[in-house]
């Protein structure tokens, strides 16, 4: 006997749809292995609607006062917090993430970002009026780019939605947002709160695949295309945007390294790094996965280490004493095990390095020892719960190791050295480096990297100003 699967449906111009020409895709409950839902899997005929719809929107959206625009987001904010057992019903369908760390973890700082971006609206910055040539006043307007394309990835898709649609509705843009195709169930349920707030247009969603989503970029509306995802989608993006020189806003891969002195607290600087590592199945582009230790402390940290992650649990949402959830999907949890398959004989496992349960998509909380820079799992980002551990001689050489990857997102420090710190910090070609912590996000601060993990910044004044553009305003005095 079979289960009737919920419909999922696109959002655009303020109303809930199916794909034209009626293809679905089922989604699976990573936890269960098991399909739960359909949802569209959308083509030209819904991008070329969803873009028409926010085009048209957007006159009168750009035209409110920034006040306007703050009240809306704050009513987005507050229905958040009104419906947050729905959203993270939603989310752990969608994720298999524990429901208790979904609520604590993720509900309170997405509200807070909200609310963030709802007061930067009212904060533009900008150079003041002046005279720079004899007779003539100069000015800068700060002006919304116009429709925004988004996609967001499966490992945080409420978070990493609502850092895409918070700063652009906030500068007075509209938003087609696309979900990952694993992932549609809370940006589906978004949808239905933020359109019940803003006019019809100003906010849509487009389920669908990868080519989904390259119809977006591709796609002559759009002003700006934003992706947080694979490097390998992001260099996709950025081809496909340059063909008509779109704007664009990368949030791509990490490999952070973390960096441990001998003069450390051992059993702090453990319990930080298995935290910020194992926390969402180590799929997060900030995760502490790449750890260099000093030669002197290895050891004694290597064990400790091991000892935590063994004393760490993976398991089903409902259960109140696990840290973290199953991989997303099949591929991701395949990938993994393929890392430690593919391990050279020099490496160790000192924990974990196998999956778990009978069902789901779960995987032991791993490190490995004994590895070289020039190792595949040490160049080439796992996002999974896997935790390398390299032993360094000097500063210089941690200096040189940390910083040579393809990635450069984020990145720490532990070190009872205030000196030694802010020396790492300046060389640590990353664009957040952590002292003697790892993975705390504030809104004010802005998130983003260099290299190949992409541009562009979330949160913050600055991840807000590149939802704007700038124009240049010189008016003759004598007119």
């Amino acid at each position: 006997m079979s289960t009737e699967l919920r419909r999922l449906r696109n959002y655009i111009d303020g109303e809930f749809r199916d794909a034209a020409d009626g293809r679905t895709t089922e989604v699976v409950n990573p936890a269960t292995g098991e399909a739960y839902a359909t949802a569209p899997l959308s083509g030209q005929a819904d991008v070329d609607a969803a873009m028409a719809a926010a085009a048209a929107a957007f006159p009168a959206w750009r035209d409110l006062v920034p006040a306007e625009r703050q009240k809306a987001l704050l009513k987005i904010a507050d229905a958040f917090e009104e419906r947050a057992e729905e959203l993270i019903a939603a989310e752990v369908e969608n994720t298999g993430k524990p429901i208790g760390l979904t609520r604590s973890e993720e509900i309170p700082p997405m509200v807070d970002q909200i609310r963030f971006f709802a007061g930067a609206a009212r904060m533009l910055e900008g150079r003041s009026a002046g005279e720079y040539m004899e007779g003539l006043t100069s000015m800068i307007r700060r002006e919304p780019i116009g429709v925004c394309a988004q996609v967001a990835p499966w490992n945080y898709p409420m978070m990493m939605a609502v850092w895409k649609f918070a700063p652009a509705l906030a500068a007075g843009n509209t938003v087609v947002l696309k979900p990952s195709d694993t992932t549609p169930a809370s940006t589906v349920l978004m949808a239905d709160i933020i359109g019940s707030i803003v006019p019809k247009g100003v906010f849509n969603v487009v389920c669908g695949d990868r080519d989904t989503g390259r119809l977006m970029v591709e796609h002559e509306t759009p002003a700006m295309a934003s992706i947080t995802g694979s490097v390998r989608a992001g260099m996709s993006v950025a081809e496909s945007a340059s063909k008509d020189l779109k704007r664009v806003h990368l949030e791509l891969g990490g490999k952070a390294p973390v960096v441990v002195f001998e003069d450390t607290d051992i059993p702090k600087a453990v319990e930080g790094i298995s935290e910020a590592g194992y926390f969402n199945a180590g799929q997060d582009c900030t995760a502490a996965t790449r750890v260099l230790v000093h030669e002197s402390v290895h050891d004694e940290f290597v064990s400790a280490l091991a000892k935590a992650a063994s004393e760490i649990k993976t398991g089903q949402p409902d259960d109140e004493d696990v840290m973290y959830g199953p991989l997303n999907n099949p591929n991701q949890l395949k990938q993994v095990v393929g890392f430690i398959e593919r391990l050279p004989a020099h490496a160790k496992v000192e924990a974990g390095g196998h999956q778990v349960g009978e069902k789901g998509y779960f995987y032991a909380p791993t490190v490995v020892s004994g590895l070289k820079q020039d190792d595949e799992i040490v160049q080439n980002e796992v996002f999974g719960p896997v935790i390398t551990v390299q032993s360094f001689r000097d500063e210089d050489q941690a200096v040189e190791w940390a910083n040579g990857v393809e990635y450069a997102l984020a990145s720490s420090v532990w070190t009872k050295d205030h000196g030694r710190a802010m020396r790492m910090s300046k060389k640590l070609d990353f664009g957040c480096v952590w002292i003697n912590t790892h993975i705390p996000l504030v809104a004010e601060m802005p998130h983003g990297g260099f290299k190949k993990s992409g541009y562009g910044k979330d949160l913050s004044g600055y991840g807000f100003e590149d939802y704007t553009r700038i124009k240049h305003v010189m008016t003759s005095l004598d007119a």
